[in-house]
């Protein structure tokens, strides 16, 4: 059986817990999910460092999966224009069943291994580019097809489960093994496994966009004023860097439309490098 449907011992009588007691039980087995995150950090760090390496060189990075794994990959590959700066083409999450899949589940579609081959040529993968499968479980056939291809195409394959030996971390390249074990609620993987790879897959992405240059220091230096909020943290990261005033960063900001960098360059080309 794998680890992810046994049945938790902690939580076999939380129908008849009250609410607290239900709250800390599964704050506990959350805590297990950041500790089983501390335990992957080895293999995280490879598949951080061979997924930058190629989008250096102009790859792309793409998360595939399927139910609450594909809408994790799609999360966090849509917050990476608002966060770095980059192009929605960048970092790319694909979910089988479609964007439809994002809110309702798509009955099948996890065991289709064809669409999944499918739905990664459409992207014209190739082999500058870094795919990462997300599976709980680890045998999603949909994944399975994803990777299986871009193994054929000669890009890097990252998987990422919950379940040791599973035919995802068997057929990747780099594996990521989240050892989250029994939920509280049997085999619902939204939770802490689910919470574990959001952890994993932010880890990633940021790691990379770090490595990438998009941030200086701890600051985004490579943010879009696509909205007030994003205007006004441009504005205070200017100022900070240059040692100004507010109204002077937004007047340096204006004056360089409004990208950080040439705005701090234009006063001191040392300050980034």
């Amino acid at each position: 059986m794998l680890k992810t449907e046994e049945r938790n011992p902690n939580s076999t009588h939380i129908d008849r817990m009250s609410t607290g007691e239900m709250l800390r039980v599964m704050q506990l087995e959350n805590l297990n999910a950041a500790r089983a995150v501390g335990e992957a950090t080895e293999s995280i760090a490879l598949a951080v460092d061979a997924i930058a390496k190629r989008m250096a060189e102009g790859g792309r990075l793409f998360y595939v999966g399927c139910g609450t794994s594909g809408r994790l990959g799609v999360l966090d590959a849509s917050e990476c224009p608002p966060t770095f700066g980059v192009s929605s083409e960048l970092v790319v999450g694909i979910i089988a069943g479609g964007d439809g899949a994002l809110r309702n589940a798509v009955e099948g579609a996890e065991d289709n291994r064809e669409a999944g081959r499918r739905d990664l040529s459409l992207r014209e993968i190739n082999e500058g580019d870094s795919v990462v499968g997300i599976s709980v479980a680890g045998g999603a056939e949909y994944v399975l097809g994803a990777v299986e291809y871009a193994k054929e195409c000669g890009a890097l394959t990252v998987g990422l489960s919950s379940n040791p030996d599973s035919p995802l971390l068997r057929n990747a390249e780099i594996a990521i093994f989240t050892d989250t074990g029994a939920e509280v609620v049997t085999g619902s993987s939204r939770m802490k496994a689910g919470s574990a790879h959001k952890m994993v897959l932010n880890m990633i992405s940021t790691s990379v966009m770090i490595k990438l240059g998009y941030i200086y220091e701890n600051l985004m230096i490579n943010l879009k004023p696509t909205n007030k909020k994003l205007r006004a943290r441009m504005i205070r990261i200017t100022a900070e860097l240059l040692g100004v005033d507010g109204q002077s960063a937004e007047q340096l900001l204006i004056a360089n439309g409004f990208d950080i960098r040439r705005a701090v360059d234009s006063v001191n080309p040392d300050a980034i490098g």
